[in-house]
């Protein structure tokens, strides 16, 4: 049976859900008709756009842009506060609609998900025929739009749901790669940052089509091996990752996650947080006598938008060092170059620890199995060591150097 995955994304969420909680306290004007924008305090730290009108976006107004910025273009701008209460409560009524046609949805923000729509074709038809009734149900029921895409997999998809917008529902299927996908430049591809654009761009590589048809090692070479590989098979559609549910994902995870009292703005910066992540989580984790398949790196920028990547392991590991080794990578993978406010680490495809069991990879260390296993061993115990001191003496009486 082939795959069918299902993106939503709501037009615009922020502003759509103000102007339409606001007709419905009897407003006369809907603030999505003239330029209009949700932005934060100008005098707090969060005083940029966080979501803005179709008009508005037209006078140059973007996402995360300062205050100052975005009234300068548009001094008629109007602009409104952002309540996260009823945005929460829009929300959920959008997935209350939605898990009507499956009930594997993989929540990616407040206004974005998945849908694993395999096997619902039986009762709800073609995914293109579901999307136009989610689309009509929503927007008749709700009194918002949203964009849908539609593929064989969360990467398609994805794409599919950011071409034009708004209330659009567009299908990126793997033979529509080549017409709709390649000819977009390198930055529209789902993960590829900033510094990943610039360094493709010193390659000659300018749009998808040209880092599809690139030779693997050179991209390997220009973004570190992980970051090519990852980068030249999003840019041919390979995806297998699974749409995975909220409930399955919270029950079988360890994780934690902090907002960060100013920006992150540098990778430097973000490497003590994903420092201290590691080491809570690692240290949870061995609290419970588990070992980790799956690290999940989770990045929220200033403007409130959410993106997740995670890392299937060939050995599953339990250290505070390899938990932040691959953290780190994954960072390096996914960042945008962005401001960052909240950087959060899950553990996942947890299972009981048993060192008869345990298999050493043959992809890790210097490919010697008696040096990576004396490895491992000093890192147990080193770990094991200070783990006992926190449980006798208080968390905090024992600290990495660095995070001082």
């Amino acid at each position: 049976m082939k795959r069918s995955v299902i993106h939503i994304d709501v037009n615009s969420a922020y502003l759509s859900w103000t102007a339409v909680d606001m007709l419905k306290k009897g407003a006369e004007e809907d603030i999505r008709l003239f330029p209009s924008a949700i932005a934060g305090d100008p005098s707090a730290r969060h005083g940029i756009i966080l979501a803005k009108s179709e008009s508005a976006k037209k006078c140059g107004i973007k996402t995360a842009m300062t205050l100052r910025e975005a009234l300068k273009l548009c001094p008629g701008l109007r602009l409104y506060s952002p309540d996260h209460r009823m945005y929460s409560e829009y929300s959920e009524s959008l997935f209350s609609i939605l898990s009507e046609y499956t009930d594997v949805i993989e929540r990616f923000s407040i206004d974005e998900c998945w849908l694993e729509y395999t096997g619902s074709e039986k009762i709800f038809g073609h995914p293109e025929k579901a999307a136009e009734e989610i689309s009509r149900r929503v927007k008749t029921e709700l009194g918002f739009t949203v964009n849908i895409g539609i593929s064989v997999n969360k990467l398609l998809s994805k794409m599919a749901s950011e071409m034009e917008k708004p209330d659009k529902i567009h299908t990126l299927y793997p033979h529509e790669i080549e017409e709709k996908m390649w000819p977009l430049p390198a930055g529209e591809l789902f993960g590829v940052g900033r510094s990943a654009v610039n360094t493709l761009a010193k390659y000659g590589l300018f749009t998808i089509g040209d880092v599809a048809k690139a030779d693997p090692a050179i991209l390997k070479n220009a973004l570190k091996p992980a970051m090519g590989q990852m980068v030249h098979e999003r840019a041919n559609g390979i995806d297998d990752s699974p749409v995975i549910k909220a409930e399955d994902y919270e029950r079988k995870v360890i994780g934690k996650s902090d907002t960060t009292p100013s920006d992150v703005k540098t990778e430097e910066e973000a490497f003590y947080y994903i420092l201290s992540l590691s080491e809570r989580v690692g240290v949870n984790l061995r609290k419970e006598g588990k070992l980790a398949g799956v690290v999940s790196l989770q990045l929220k920028n200033s403007a409130f938008k959410t993106y997740r990547h995670q890392k299937k392991l060939y050995e599953p590991v339990s250290s505070t060092s390899d938990i932040y080794a691959v953290s780190c990578a994954l960072f390096r993978e996914m960042w945008r170059g962005d401001d960052l406010r909240l950087l959060g680490i899950s553990l996942a495809d947890l299972r009981d620890e048993n060192e008869e069991e345990r298999q050493l990879s043959l992809f890790a260390g210097d490919g010697s199995l008696s040096a990576m296993q004396d490895t491992n061993d000093k890192k147990d115990v080193l770990e094991e060591t200070q783990d006992q001191i926190r449980k006798r003496f208080g968390k905090d009486a024992i600290t990495r150097g660095t995070l001082l």
